[in-house]
């Protein structure tokens, strides 16, 4: 039986309503797909607190959770990802990747443009169709 991960992703909203977007490394699984910045949540820890921290560990700035954005469940060849989408606001620093190659901000009509990791594309979908 496959393992059930489970992950908290923010969707990060600026001024410009732009979307801000993360390339996996070379040296992560998935290497060289977008995602959501986020991660795993931890035993004992709520996905909003996960997010916060994790937010916090990759980009080294601070979030606000405003509402859930999506909740997804995708199979991947040797495990599932439970993958938890959430809206948030920076509330303090400014995003620098410490794991992830590179980040852009992206207008909703143009996140279609990256190659997205497969259990990201719900909540892309859903975003593309907001408004």
């Amino acid at each position: 039986m496959k393992k059930t991960i489970k992950v908290v992703a923010a969707i990060i909203e600026n001024d410009q309503n732009e979307i801000l977007c993360a390339l996996r490394s070379p040296q992560m699984s998935l290497a060289n797909m977008w995602e959501f910045p986020g991660g795993k949540v931890e035993p004992k820890e709520d996905e909003y607190s996960a997010l916060k921290r994790e937010i916090k560990e990759e980009l080294n700035c601070q979030i606000d959770t405003v509402k859930l954005h999506n909740d997804n469940t995708h199979e991947y060849e040797t495990f599932i990802i439970n993958l938890i989408a959430i809206k948030c606001r920076i509330i303090g620093g400014s995003p620098t990747p410490t794991e992830h190659s590179k980040l852009i901000w992206l207008k909703r009509e143009n996140l279609k443009s990256l190659v997205w990791a497969p259990a990201d594309i719900p909540a892309v979908e859903l975003l593309i169709n907001e408004k």
